[in-house]
């Protein structure tokens, strides 16, 4: 299977300042054959086009795909899901919010639904902790909807991401552990250069941006990774970098946040594309990326971007976006020597975008 090119929609612009439709079609201008659509853009078009009708939404967001020859690679986040100490609203989630995203997920035509790591902030009132870190209930509470994925027809698969800045699962050794435990067969685990590369070798609250054993950490890290992970629980991965701040990022940042992990908050607004040194990229991307591929992977390779510049309300900023992150899949084919079983696709000098295969539309105007 060759390696296809997806992008998050989220990385194309601000739910509420640039709609999903512009995105969509930025993003098959451009090349890319998935996204990964974040509920938000969906809710956005519901409440804005459809009367808050979700499932009226999803089935205009197919019939845009089918024309435009992308597919949905998931649905996500569902989260703040696993570990919970508020059992009642872990089976609200289960009872009424997981059945809509089943259905939604059937519209849309994808069968993967990704639930990132928890990293719910302690009770606003209390300052309690609303999570645990007993991995026999987070275990527990995947095998859970695990199984409520195998009882759909087709079965709905999940991924499972750590975030650098989870609340107990913030490292992919942690979160493969876990898939591991979890033990089914529709549940597997997203590969992130930005989640691995930005808690083990990044620190944006230093000076250096990096921890004190950064580059040692990182190499243990991917050789465990080369060594230990079964290539048929990697469903998709996500490759982008990270910008290296200016000043460390504390209570004088304009990045800072109060209660809000430093790394969520670099993460919400520093993102890169893979090969963009010249806006301040400085993670190990490449040595992070090929240890995936070095494992066998082949399937999505998505652009997952956040950052303060998808704020900007220009309506260009989809577009911008979308050649931004083309132009940095073209580097990262080219230095990774990547199958995409195409022998090239560039965008055309008056704004149309050429394919080369006859499968997919030549020629598409914006």
């Amino acid at each position: 299977m060759p390696n296809r090119l997806g992008i998050a929609s989220m990385s194309l612009g601000r739910p509420g300042i640039h709609d999903l439709l512009s995105k969509l079609r930025a993003a098959s201008a451009y090349g890319f054959q998935g996204m990964e659509l974040f509920f938000d853009d969906l809710d956005h078009l519901a409440k804005t086009s459809f009367h808050g009708d979700h499932f009226a939404a999803a089935h205009h967001v197919h019939h845009v795909c089918t024309t435009l020859h992308i597919s949905i690679i998931c649905l996500q986040p569902f989260w703040h899901y696993e570990g919970l100490l508020d059992r009642n609203e872990h089976k609200r989630l289960l009872t009424e919010k997981l059945p809509k995203w089943f259905k939604l997920a059937a519209i849309l035509g994808t069968d993967l639904i990704q639930i990132p790591s928890n990293f719910l902030f302690p009770h606003p009132e209390t300052g309690k902790p609303r999570t645990t870190g007993d991995m026999s209930v987070i275990v527990s509470d995947l095998q859970e909807i695990a199984d409520l994925g195998l009882q759909q027809s087709p079965r709905v698969r999940f991924v499972y991401e750590a975030l650098a800045w989870g609340n107990h699962i913030n490292k992919w050794e942690e979160s493969y552990e876990i898939v591991e435990q979890v033990n089914r067969p529709n549940f597997g685990i997203c590969l992130d250069t930005f989640n691995i590369a930005g808690r083990v070798y990044a620190d944006p609250t230093c000076p250096t941006g990096k921890t004190p054993n950064a580059d040692a950490d990182l190499q243990a890290s991917l050789a465990l990774l080369r060594s230990r992970v079964d290539l048929s629980k990697v469903f998709y991965v996500q490759i982008v970098d990270g910008e290296r701040l200016s000043a460390p990022l504390n209570e004088s940042h304009p990045f800072y946040v109060q209660g809000q992990p430093s790394r969520m908050s670099w993460s919400r607004n520093a993102r890169l594309f893979a090969f963009e040194e010249d806006r301040g990229g400085y993670l190990p991307v490449l040595d992070v990326a090929k240890a995936f591929f070095d494992i066998g992977f082949e399937g999505w390779v998505s652009l997952e971007l956040f950052n303060r510049s998808l704020a900007d309300p220009d309506p260009t900023t989809p577009r911008s976006h979308a050649k931004r992150g083309f132009e940095s899949w073209k580097k990262l084919v080219s230095a990774l020597g990547l199958d995409t079983g195409v022998t090239s696709s560039v965008p055309n000098l008056d704004g149309t975008f050429s394919y080369p295969t006859s499968s997919l539309p030549v020629q598409h105007r914006l």
